[in-house]
């Protein structure tokens, strides 16, 4: 089963007391690429959401979001030492009179002195803990729909591959029918060749054997349509597993690819050729997409 690399999950949640909205984008990327943005009261649950996000999606480049409203929420963050910040505006108020100074910043300059301003707190730990509770049932909840976005992207590139495969392996019974008579053009070419320098009474036929079995074998592609035949039924095998497939299918996309670049290089048949740039260009779509395969 394949799983792409490009995925989609969101989740929401709102009790009247809290709103809580979770979105969770993938890309393709080689390893695992986790960009998290959160309300700072949550820095501390950090290494958590990276292990469930790691945990769920593996790899790729991801991208979480997750934005909390407390609705219910009147208590004012930051409250005021009214007592202390009267009596440092009355001492710099009788400063001020005292050298004929302007009144206009003695507020500002109150207000900013120590100890008048007091945070209130983020609210206590049983609060913070019921909320990560909330947010983190949330996480699963996108990811989880994430992972299906990706099953069914896989199911797309999978069908794809299999298309690839399939056109690569009619390229490769054209060569197999084309390759006898590919065997016997070298033959007549080399024993033209010769007739034409050399007059027939005057060849030595087992010489001339042994020059046809060297050049015959310096082109004979039966290994590499052996082992290519070999490589195309392997990929789609993979196809078939349950495991993280992308790596592995990359390492048999390298093989394949080597065994058409040989019999293109050794077939030195221009029919033959026109099957081997076929199946470069159904390779190159495989590897082009196997970039967004997990």
């Amino acid at each position: 089963m394949l799983k792409s690399m490009t995925g989609y999950g969101a989740a929401k949640l709102s009790d009247g007391t809290v709103t809580i909205n979770i979105e969770v984008k993938t890309l393709n990327s080689k390893f695992l690429d986790l960009n998290l943005r959160f309300p700072k009261s949550l820095s501390m649950n950090e290494l958590e959401m990276r292990n469930v996000v790691s945990e769920a999606l593996q790899r790729g480049k991801i991208s979480l979001s997750i934005d909390v409203q407390n609705e219910a929420e009147t208590e004012l963050k930051q409250k005021y030492n009214e007592a202390l910040f009267l009596k440092y505006y009355q001492s710099l108020k009788e400063l001020a009179d005292k050298v004929g100074a302007s009144n206009d910043e003695i507020f500002k300059l109150a207000l900013g002195s120590p100890d008048v301003i007091v945070n209130s707190g983020a609210g206590s730990e049983e609060e913070n803990e019921g909320d990560w509770n909330k947010i983190l049932e949330l996480m699963k909840q996108a990811l989880e729909q994430c992972d299906l976005f990706r099953i069914k992207e896989g199911a797309v590139l999978e069908n794809k591959f299999r298309g690839y495969i399939e056109s690569i392996a009619k390229s490769l019974k054209e060569i197999e029918v084309l390759d006898p008579q590919r065997v016997a053009k070298v033959r007549n070419r080399i024993y033209g060749n010769l007739k034409a320098f050399v007059e027939e009474e005057n060849l030595d036929q087992n010489r001339l054997e042994q020059e046809m079995i060297y050049y015959i074998e310096k082109f004979d592609i039966t290994e590499e349509k052996v082992r290519l035949r070999n490589h195309l039924d392997h990929f789609e095998e993979i196809l078939n597993e349950d495991d993280s497939l992308g790596k592995k299918l990359g390492f048999i996309s390298q093989e394949i690819g080597r065994e058409i670049n040989t019999i293109g290089s050794k077939a030195n048949d221009a029919d033959v050729q026109k099957h081997v740039v076929s199946m470069k260009e159904e390779l190159e779509k495989i590897k082009e997409q196997l970039l967004n395969v997990l």
